[in-house]
């Protein structure tokens, strides 16, 4: 049996949220760019996007390394996740 027949019997669940992205009807943009000023269209799509929020998490629960994924970068995201580390207990429990 071929290869491709293969890959294409496996079915991958997506998430439920994909199925409303913005980034879905934009197939110009380029959401996995390699220089942060070719990043601001994907941005622009994701800031229109009723379904940021779920793509964000999702990139910060899979560690997405790559990409523009809820109108952040992966610098941006890492940092994200450094500033939600430092936040003392205090106001975390607050929350």
């Amino acid at each position: 049996m071929p290869l491709l027949s293969l890959v294409s019997d496996v079915s991958i669940d997506k998430p439920a949220w994909q199925a409303s992205s913005a980034c879905r009807e934009h197939p110009e943009v380029d959401f996995f760019v390699d220089r942060a000023e070719d990043a601001e269209a994907a941005k622009s799509v994701c800031a229109r996007c009723p379904v940021r929020r779920e793509c964000l998490e999702h990139a910060l629960a899979n560690d997405e390394r790559h990409g523009i994924w809820g109108g952040l970068s992966p610098r941006q995201r890492k940092a994200l996740v450094r500033r939600a580390s430092r936040q003392p207990l205090s106001e975390e429990r607050a929350s």
